[in-house]
């Protein structure tokens, strides 16, 4: 039974970016997005997958504590959660320095105190051969894959709701979202960047599948637009950030991979929101109406 004595509602914010590899200029709009996300009543933001920058791993990997700490920072002066989307990072989170010289893609949770409230390695590697500039993908040549799912607390007057954490390739696979959903999710993040190309055929699907395999509220904050690397070449990036309810509908949507065609913003700030409430309440009255998981017989 709900426990109506408690707030239901959490409003949540998903930052779309067009991160390039100024990394102090993206930072800039990671902290421009959260101060306007928390004037619009955001308690949670969440920023995309290389938020602090596409591409230069390896330099941005030996920023990671610098970079988590200005996260830390942010969080803690606006009094707000904030999802930092993915860092490249050279350790384990035992410490151990990752082997074979490669990395870790690390999504990390911290709290309106300022505390990281989670770590998040990404388990799935993006691996396709998709028909665009790049052609090839292989994530698992810069990084190591993680082994463990997380599950973190959000905290509202008195309330505690349950993020469970993935990054983008993650949302290929259901099992992934069901485990989270098992061990208590209320909420899954799902920073991004998608090829354009891969994210025409398959974002919106696979943000609604996810929420209907798991009945989470899932969010999907993306990259959008081309982002240029030293080399000279170029990665476009599909966008269309969006919040998707518990029972597969879109509550929230970009509409585009260009900030400058956004509703809510324009490409002068550097980034768009997309903003949607949890209805606790809704969601708890849906999985009774709909017990999938006291129905599953499979291991």
């Amino acid at each position: 039974m709900t426990d109506t004595t408690m707030p239901s509602q959490f409003s949540t914010a998903a930052i779309q970016m067009n991160s390039q590899q100024d990394i102090d200029s993206n930072l800039a709009n990671i902290k421009a997005a959260l101060i306007d996300a928390k004037s619009q009543g955001a308690e949670l933001v969440v920023v995309p997958e290389n938020c602090c920058s596409m591409g230069q791993q390896f330099a941005t990997a030996e920023r990671f504590d610098a970079l988590s700490a200005t996260m830390a920072e942010y969080a803690r002066t606006h009094n707000i959660y904030l999802l930092a989307g993915s860092l490249p990072c050279p350790y384990r989170p035992d410490g151990m320095v990752v082997p074979d010289g490669r990395l870790r893609q690390v999504s990390q949770l911290f709290a309106p105190d300022g505390t990281r409230v989670a770590r998040y390695d990404k388990i799935h590697l993006f691996t396709a051969t998709v028909a665009d500039k790049q052609g090839s993908y292989n994530e698992a040549a810069t990084f190591e894959p993680g082994t463990q799912t997380v599950v973190a607390p959000l905290e509202s007057e008195g309330a505690v709701y349950q993020l469970g954490m993935m990054v983008c390739f993650d949302l290929r696979f259901p099992a992934l979202a069901q485990r989270l959903r098992q061990a208590g999710a209320d909420i899954l993040s799902a920073p991004s960047a998608f090829t354009y190309l891969t994210g025409q055929a398959h974002w919106s699907l696979l943000l609604q599948a996810r929420a209907l395999d798991s009945q989470c509220m899932v969010i999907g904050a993306a990259q959008g637009g081309d982002h240029a690397y030293k080399d000279g070449n170029t990665r476009q990036t599909w966008g269309h950030t969006t919040i998707t309810a518990f029972d597969g509908s879109v509550i929230a949507s970009h509409d585009s991979s260009e900030l400058n065609l956004s509703t809510t913003s324009d490409i002068d700030k550097g980034y768009a929101i997309v903003m949607a409430s949890l209805d606790k309440q809704a969601q708890v009255q849906g999985r009774q109406k709909l017990p999938i998981f006291d129905c599953h017989r499979l291991a």
